[in-house]
C-alpha cells in the first residue's frame, strides 16, 4: 500500500499537525477520534518562535497571527515578596534573533486553526467514534484496530494518541505514565475582574514554594488564563475535576497577597495531577511511530508540549515525503530527528519544577541571584537552542519560506472564517 493513507491515531493538535503536514505533500491521512466529535477542551497554550515556524511551515502563519495576542515580555515574579525576578523582553532584539514572535492563544482556537488547514486541504479524512485499541503490520502497509474490531489500513499508523496511548501500550509496553505528585488548576476570568496593577499584556510567572502561579491575557484580551500549580503529593491521575477557590488556595498560604487574590477572584477552577514518562531511545517499529505525548509526554513548565507535537508532525511529514516507497526508513528518520530535542524538553520541564518554580529557601535566594543577574543577550543565547531558524531542519525552513508568499491569499481566507 505504498500510495495508501496515513492511519493517525488521535484528532488532537499532534494528530492534526501530522494531517496537515502531510497534506502539505500531497499524501492522503485518515484521523482516527474516539470522541463523537473533532475538538479540543482547554484554554491557553504559550506559543515560542518555534511554533510559529511551524505555523509558517504550515501554511496558517498569518491565521494564528490574527487570532494570538502578542506579549510584551516573559516575567518571572517572586510569589513570596512580589518582587520581579528577571524577564524576557519581546523586542526587536528578540525578534530579530528568532525571526518570529512569542505569543498566547486559545488552545480550541488554535485546534479549529489546525482543523481547517485539514479540511481545506481534500486531503484528510475525518472518522469520529473510532477508539483505537492497538495495530497490527504486515508486507507494505499498518492497520489501527477499533475497538469495534474492524481495521482502517494505511501505508502507516501514527500513534498520536495521548498520554494513555493504546499505540505506545502495544509498541513500547511500559505501563502507567509516571505520577508527578504536582497539582494543576486552570480557570479563565473576564479582563475586567483581573486586578487592575496585574492587567499585563506578559506571561507572567510567580514562582513560589512548592507551588507557582501563571497568568496571561488571551482571546483578544477578552479573558486572562489563569494556571497555578503545587507540590501537594497527589497520588493518582487526575483529569480537568472540577473544584472550588478554597481547595486551590490551601497550596498557596505562604504566597504573596496578590498572586493570592487572583486566585480568589477566579471561578469554575479544575484540576489536573501531572504525569510525564522518562524519554524512550525507541518509539517506532516498521511502519508504526508514535507522536507528541504518546512519544514524550512531558510536565508543562518549559511549555513546549504543543509546540513539540507540531514540530513531530512537521518533521514526520517531511520525512515520508522524502521517502514514500521506504515508509520504515523513512519513520526512523522522523524518530532520530526528533528524540534528544524531544527528551531535552521533558528533562528540562522537570528541572524547571524543581530549581526556578517550586524552590524554597536558600535554593529560591540562589535561583533569584543567578536567573537576576542575566542580560537579554543571555537569554537569547540560552534559548537559542530551542528558538532559532532552522532548529528543525532545512527542509522545514526551506518549506516554510516557500510557503509564506504562495500561501498568504488562503492564510486571509482562513483568518477571515
Amino acid at each position: 500500500m505504498a500510495n495508501g493513507p496515513v492511519i493517525i491515531c488521535g484528532g488532537g493538535i499532534g494528530g492534526l499537525s501530522a494531517a496537515l503536514g502531510l497534506a502539505k505533500f500531497g499524501v492522503r491521512s485518515i484521523v482516527l477520534e474516539r470522541a463523537p466529535q473533532i475538538a479540543e477542551i482547554g484554554a491557553g497554550i504559550q506559543l515560542g518562535p518555534n511554533a510559529f515556524h511551524i505555523f509558517d511551515f504550515f501554511g496558517i502563519g498569518a491565521a494564528v497571527r490574527e487570532t494570538a495576542v502578542f506579549i510584551d515580555r516573559c516575567r518571572l515574579m517572586d510569589a513570596i515578596s512580589a518582587e520581579q525576578i528577571t524577564e524576557l523582553t519581546i523586542d526587536e532584539a528578540f525578534l530579530a534573533r528568532f525571526q518570529n514572535p512569542y505569543a498566547v492563544v486559545h488552545r480550541a482556537e488554535l485546534h479549529s486553526l489546525i482543523l481547517q488547514g485539514c479540511r481545506a486541504s481534500g486531503l484528510v479524512e475525518f472518522r469520529t467514534n473510532a477508539e483505537v485499541v492497538g495495530y497490527e503490520q504486515g508486507e507494505g502497509e499498518a492497520a489501527a484496530i477499533l475497538a469495534s474490531g474492524d481495521r482502517v489500513r494505511g501505508r502507516a499508523v501514527i500513534g498520536a494518541d495521548g498520554l494513555w496511548s493504546s499505540i505506545r501500550s502495544q509498541l513500547v509496553n511500559d505501563g502507567a505514565p509516571r505520577v508527578t505528585g504536582h497539582t494543576t488548576y486552570r480557570a479563565v476570568i473576564p479582563v475586567e475582574d483581573m486586578p487592575e496593577q496585574l492587567r499585563w499584556n506578559d506571561m507572567a510567572l510567580w514562582a513560589g514554594p512548592k507551588c507557582h502561579i501563571v497568568h496571561y491575557p488571551l482571546s483578544g484580551w477578552k479573558l486572562f488564563n489563569l494556571v497555578v500549580t503545587y507540590h501537594n503529593h497527589a497520588p493518582e491521575p487526575v483529569s480537568g475535576v472540577p473544584v472550588d477557590a478554597a481547595e486551590v488556595l490551601l497550596g498557596f498560604e505562604d504566597v504573596h497577597e496578590l498572586p493570592r487574590q487572583v486566585i480568589s477572584i477566579a471561578r469554575d477552577w479544575r484540576k489536573w495531577v501531572l504525569c510525564d514518562r522518562a524519554p524512550l531511545m525507541n518509539w517506532t517499529q516498521g511502519r508504526v511511530t508514535l507522536l507528541g505525548d504518546a512519544a514524550h509526554p512531558t510536565m508543562q513548565y518549559m511549555a513546549q508540549g504543543a509546540c513539540m507535537a507540531m514540530e513531530d508532525g512537521a518533521v514526520l511529514a517531511s520525512e515520508i515525503a522524502q521517502a514514500p516507497d521506504d515508509v520504515p526508513a523513512a519513520l526512523q528518520r522522523y524518530q532520530e530527528r526528533r528524540l534528544l530535542r524531544t527528551a531535552r524538553i521533558v528533562l528540562l520541564s522537570r528541572e524547571m519544577g524543581d530549581h526556578v518554580l517550586h524552590a524554597t529557601g536558600a535554593h529560591a535566594a540562589l535561583r533569584n541571584n543567578l536567573m537576576g543577574r542575566k542580560s537579554q543577550a543571555e537569554w537569547h543565547e540560552i534559548l537559542d537552542w530551542l528558538y532559532r531558524p532552522g532548529c528543525l531542519g532545512d527542509d522545514i525552513v526551506q518549506a516554510a519560506s516557500s510557503d509564506c508568499e504562495t500561501s498568504s491569499s488562503s492564510e486571509k481566507a482562513l483568518a477571515a472564517e
